[in-house]
């Protein structure tokens, strides 16, 4: 039997186990000590909330469980809830970005600068681990066996362990460690994540049968990516999807379907490295990696040439094909004629191929390549992906309001839905979805109809598409800084006990003790949520005024108030992430 034909059998068995252990869960989930309170009555922060609820209502429980039938035979476990942002906070921040859009509105229209930037190998300090880390595999290499060491134990955490979810190393790492601190990554390290991820790395080993060197020839099939999937189209979808099953279905909650969700990612990236060439996964469809790619364009931090000189006179091109024993570039990209962080993976291996050893990491302003019209070119399906990830952080974040269950239960109640109400769920989802994104067409078709029609209304919407990325980004940071500091403190003792052997279920006082004990004290949390505000607004508005500079008539002269549709956009998003952050949260579980 070939590769292709395993791993297509493989697939199909994984999604089958994956399905079943849904519908087992939930099946546990509404009539053992597994059931999920419902949400939708009134909690008083950190104190004890009423488990019952409507039959019909939906869990406002965000990432825990949606579906109606769930609450009906639920424990009398409580649903704790995080504070919101203070009022202080939040007049201070409305403040600071009133100030901003003041501005935008009578500045003259920036004139195109320089992008500049700084060899991180060059400096004092951090230059010596920069140098480390790019002079040979090894030191990625003992990163790549730590990260998949973590990926096998959370698996097996998953598969064997307990099944509450505050006791699992898979559930509690997964979701309340590893989510927040790869978004985190983004703005210090780029998509370093993508370089030790541990899907990627695993397949590798397992198609190539080596730890690094380059396997010639290689053993899958090496097609070429069709036309038809050389884009992010796929990657959106499955995005949507596993935002649906995070939420609808409750796997976040669920030791044993996180733990297949995890291997099926494995399995695709399995099975696109047997049939096509290089990393196509990675590039095309994997939703972590182009959800960190995206935000990529908003890092400091970029694989860049040294010299570009250098770059511009090589003709034998090591980066793009590799060397004796390096792999080429995963993703076909040619250092010194890319521009885009999105589709680098962070690998190292142009920096170990190149004989000139010109590639290095470098330090450049925040926000430069989603700011610059020529560094980052959009096209409509990367357009359609920032959009879509500005709707889906803000649906994250009204999952876990405790008014959710409330409106799926309206919707319910409206369509006539009873038992598990997941229609009235995915409504309500792409209707949060939706939101956003008529917001953003209506302010650019305002700004089409300013411009007198003079730039294309597709043109418009994928140029300003760009400054949904700050928003998305900062609301993302905020939201999941609250989960990392607030439910993530018993992590790495569950490293001495990952199956969770002999442990109970936390009680209510237990889970209100480990909230009201943060990471981080509430004031320094509070103000770093308000500041990510406030650099995501200003980032928009200036994607936004250089972009704007480019599309629209007028040049340089043209004054902020043509722009007034699309600054209207970002204020009103900015509007509802300050509004959510100020609502108290409920834990994930």
């Amino acid at each position: 039997m070939s590769g292709v034909a395993i791993a297509g059998k493989a697939a199909r068995l994984l999604a089958t186990a994956l399905l079943f252990a849904l519908g087992w869960s939930s099946q546990v989930h509404a009539h053992g000590d597994e059931a999920v309170p419902m949400a939708g009555a009134k909690h008083q922060p950190g104190a004890a909330a009423p488990a019952a609820a409507p039959p019909v209502a939906a869990s406002g429980g965000g990432e825990t469980a949606v579906a109606a039938g769930e609450g009906d035979h639920a424990d009398e476990e409580n649903v704790m809830l995080h504070p919101g942002v203070p009022e202080p906070w939040i007049i201070g921040t409305s403040i600071s970005i009133f100030a901003v859009a003041l501005w935008a509105l009578f500045a003259r229209l920036p004139s195109a600068a320089a992008l500049r930037s700084l060899n991180l190998a060059s400096l004092p300090l951090i230059g010596r681990f920069v140098r480390f880390f790019n002079g040979s595999p090894y030191p990625l290499l003992a990163v790549k066996l730590v990260s998949v060491a973590g990926f096998l134990l959370v698996i097996y955490a998953g598969l064997f362990g307990t099944p509450y979810p505050e006791r699992s190393l898979a559930t509690t790492f997964v979701w309340n460690l590893w989510w927040p601190l790869v978004v985190v990554s983004v703005l210090f390290l780029g998509t370093a994540w993508c370089a030790i991820c541990p899907w990627d790395t695993l397949s590798s080993w397992i198609v190539r049968l080596r730890l690094w060197r380059r396997a010639s020839p290689h053993p899958g099939l090496q097609r070429k990516v069709p036309p038809y999937l050389q884009n992010v189209w796929l990657a959106l979808l499955l995005f949507v999807a596993l935002a649906w099953l995070e939420v609808g279905i409750g796997v976040t909650a669920k030791p044993f379907a996180t733990a297949l969700m995890a291997l099926a990612m494995l399995v695709l990236s399995i099975s696109y490295l047997l049939v096509f060439e290089r990393k196509a996964f990675c590039r095309y469809a994997c939703p972590v990696g182009r959800t960190l790619g995206f935000y990529a364009r908003l890092a400091p931090i970029s694989v860049r040439p040294v010299n570009q000189e250098t770059c511009a006179t090589c003709k034998t091109l090591e980066c793009y094909h590799g060397s004796k024993d390096i792999e080429p570039c995963p993703t076909s990209l040619v250092v010194g004629r890319f521009s885009q962080n999105t589709n680098c993976l962070s690998c190292g291996n142009c920096m170990q191929s190149c004989p000139h050893k010109n590639v290095s990491w470098r330090l450049r302003p925040l926000g430069s390549e989603a700011i610059d019209q020529d560094q980052a070119r959009p096209q409509m399906d990367g357009a359609w992906f920032m959009l879509l990830l500005l709707g889906i952080t803000t649906f994250h974040g009204l999952t876990m309001m405790p008014f959710w269950g409330e409106w799926v239960l309206t919707i319910a109640n409206a369509i006539g839905e009873t038992g598990k109400s997941l229609a009235s769920f995915t409504l309500a989802m792409f209707a949060s979805f939706g939101l956003p994104l008529l917001i953003y067409a209506s302010a650019v078709g305002l700004t089409w109809v300013g411009d007198r029609g003079k730039t294309s209304y597709k043109e418009l919407f994928t140029a300003f598409s760009f400054s949904a990325l700050p928003l998305a980004f900062v609301y993302h940071l905020a939201h999941n800084l609250d989960h990392l500091s607030r439910e993530s403190v018993n992590v790495f003792a569950m490293l001495l006990n990952p199956l969770g052997a002999g442990l109970a279920r936390l009680s209510p006082v237990e889970r209100h003790n480990q909230m009201m004990d943060p990471l981080f004290p509430d004031e320094l949390m509070f103000t770093a949520q308000s500041g990510l505000v406030v650099l995501g607004f200003w980032l928009a508005v200036q994607i936004i005024r250089h972009r704007g500079r480019d599309k629209l008539a007028g040049g340089t002269a043209l004054r902020g108030w043509r722009l007034l549709p699309m600054l209207a956009f970002v204020g009103a998003i900015t509007a509802m992430n300050l509004w959510l952050m100020a609502h108290e949260m409920e834990m994930r579980f």
